[in-house]
């Protein structure tokens, strides 16, 4: 997602149509339906023609899901800018804990795109695309040398827990949903610390596990 005051009047008005469009399109969905809302609908629900929703989105699912997967693209910056002197893990988590602490990540929403067909199709190309920007951050911030698999997998690991936390979420309504991410990525931190342990030992000059 692109940051908004780095931009001129131009861009910001694009953004905002988009944007328009994508609420509208999420609005009609959860009133009537996905299957139900057409583009005309969406287009007049914004305020602009069908003509300019097609400018922005090539159909109602793209739309519909558009807004959530452009936050999740974010995951990968949002690692890069954590502060170097912190673990790995916590790096991590709190990029994770940004991206969903969102007005719009409620469960209507996040239910409607898990459970209608049209729209996992949708998003599931966002899920890897997320993953692979996970794992390229984590590759940077470790120093992974060429063919490593430690990034993609620990990245896997991450989208893994959080699939497993929103499926719990959405069928426990006892529990909130950032505490409940918090601990399932929790179980990944030991992978990633003894990462940092790792590298920190070659940084100071040591094999891993050797006693300092």
């Amino acid at each position: 997602m692109e940051d908004a005051g780095c931009l001129g009047w131009r861009e910001r008005k694009k953004l905002a149509t988009r944007e328009a469009l994508s609420l509208a399109a999420i609005r009609l969905a959860l009133e009537h339906g996905p299957e139900n809302v057409r583009v005309p609908e969406i287009a007049a629900e914004a305020g602009v023609s069908p003509r300019t929703f097609n400018n922005y989105f090539s159909s109602v699912p793209e739309a519909i899901c558009a807004l959530a997967a452009e936050r999740a693209m974010t995951l990968g910056e949002l690692v890069r800018r954590r502060p170097r002197a912190e673990q790995l893990a916590e790096a991590v988590t709190s990029a994770l804990v940004e991206v969903h602490a969102s007005p719009e990540y409620h469960k209507e929403f996040v239910r409607m795109i898990i459970t209608i067909p049209l729209l996992r199709a949708e998003f599931f190309k966002t899920i890897i695309a997320r993953d692979n920007a996970l794992a390229d951050a984590i590759a940077e911030r470790v120093g992974s040398p060429p063919g490593d698999l430690f990034p993609q997998i620990l990245a896997a690991a991450y989208g893994s827990a959080t699939r497993v936390a929103t499926h719990r979420w959405l069928h426990d309504d006892s529990v909130e949903f950032l505490t409940l991410l918090r601990e399932a990525v929790g179980l990944i931190a030991p992978m990633a610390a003894a990462r940092d342990r790792t590298t920190s030992n070659e940084s100071n000059g040591r094999a891993p596990g050797h006693a300092a």
